[in-house]
């Protein structure tokens, strides 16, 4: 065991107890797939985008680890969670280049607590919605110190000054200094990557051009202070206006309508892999369970042949879920979308094809409810539901013999995975 104590500004003196640390290596890409130390690497994950927020007060810090640990015994590999909280409530960012230390390092704190248990995070960098302050707060802060040109939330992609408050973010983030490991960001492989925005539209401007104006060009930021990491945009996956998948594939004729198109997007040179989110049940609200199974089927390899035919790059589902507010929602349906999302990935995963994991939005631990938004899961509450990720953990790693990996999980595959795997 060993013991570290360091001075923290949030609570005086903290002492951390950590294991040895585990050496992990960057996870980077070849072609359609992830790899880790020359190997294949499948994802299964999940979204926790309230890690940072939590670590910020030591009565909620321990969430955090639970949180890790639980994942961790069930094999996962991956957590998508917030990197931004712009001028709201414990914000990172309090004004533009103004920070919280508090909050970053709280922000530490996720990232080496992840490493101890083997964890890699997918970290979003700013937020297309309100929640968090997103990109609505960036305009706000222009228009407050009277340099933004359009009052517009979508100014954010277009307005110099605040590309440039947003360029001075990325800076500060990629180059940070973790206080409790003394590893900047851009050198830790702990961070499986960086995702741009999470879910980003500009309907202001149906042609695309703008927001693919905006993606080239912090794509390229991102790239000149960090050459170790993945990068993605962090879209949704329609396609756009003149995509022949627009009438085919899409939900319905509104998500081509949003100023983001899937493939032109990702074709962008520095983004390396493609991300796409699941949700029939708000895109076909009045649908049958079982016709929204088949769109998932669908949606997704619609999505995995683009991966391997146009984009020679990874797909990675980095959001997927299903609302329990939704008419005759069962737990039983939830599980039954979770398992065919595991099964389209493995199967992909099997062939070595571009579909290279997925993430289910969102775990929770216990006495989190009001962050449930409902799609939150305390997934040891339902052994079912947990052994679904286990299974697919299982499966997983036994395809590419990248076991290995697991030895940090408290030895994850020779605990639970038999040979029926």
């Amino acid at each position: 065991m060993i013991v570290v104590l360091i001075y923290m500004s949030f609570g005086g003196i903290a002492l951390f107890s950590f294991d040895e640390v585990p050496t992990l290596s960057f996870v980077g890409r070849n072609g359609t797939q992830f790899m880790l130390d020359g190997k294949a690497f499948y994802v299964n994950g999940w979204n926790s985008y309230w890690l940072m927020a939590q670590s910020v007060d030591e009565e909620t810090r321990p969430r955090v680890r639970e949180m890790l640990k639980n994942g961790a015994d069930m094999g996962l590999t991956v957590c998508r969670t917030w990197a931004f909280n712009d001028g709201d409530y414990k914000a990172l960012q309090i004004s533009p280049g103004r920070f919280n230390e508090q909050t970053f390092k709280a922000l530490d704190y996720v990232i080496a607590e992840a490493r101890q248990h083997g964890i890699r995070l997918l970290l979003s960098l700013v937020n297309d919605l309100n929640a968090y302050g997103g990109k609505n707060q960036y305009v706000k802060w222009a228009w407050q110190e009277g340099i933004g040109i359009s009052s517009s939330n979508d100014s954010f992609f277009f307005d110099p000054s605040i590309r440039s408050y947003f360029k001075n973010y990325i800076k500060a983030v990629l180059t940070r200094k973790n206080t409790i490991n003394g590893i900047e960001y851009r050198n830790d492989p702990t961070i499986f990557g960086w995702e741009l925005i999470n879910e980003p539209r500009c309907m202001s401007d149906l042609s695309g051009d703008t927001l693919q104006e905006w993606i080239e060009e912090m794509s390229a930021f991102v790239k000149l202070i960090d050459k170790n990491h993945l990068l993605t945009i962090g879209l949704e996956g329609f396609y756009g206006p003149n995509d022949p998948k627009d009438l085919t594939v899409n939900p319905e004729y509104w998500a081509s309508k949003l100023g983001s198109d899937f493939i032109r997007n990702s074709k962008t040179t520095n983004i390396d892999f493609t991300s796409v989110h699941i949700y029939p049940d708000q895109w076909f609200p009045d649908q049958e369970f079982e016709d929204q199974l088949k769109f998932v089927y669908k949606w997704m390899r619609s999505h995995i042949e683009d991966g391997d035919t146009v984009l020679k790059k990874p797909v990675l589902f980095s959001e997927y879920g299903l609302s329990e507010t939704m008419a005759n929602f069962t737990l039983s349906n939830r599980e039954k979308m979770h398992k065919t999302i595991s099964d389209i990935i493995y199967k992909s995963a099997k062939k070595n094809r571009s579909g290279a994991g997925a993430l289910v939005w969102q775990f929770l631990v216990g006495g989190m409810k009001e962050f449930s938004d409902s799609y939150g899961m305390v997934p040891y509450e339902s052994s079912s539901t947990d052994s679904i990720f286990i299974k697919q953990s299982c499966r997983l790693a036994r395809i590419k013999g990248w076991s290995h990996v697991m030895k940090v999980s408290n030895n994850f595959v020779s605990k639970n995975c038999g040979k029926e795997y």
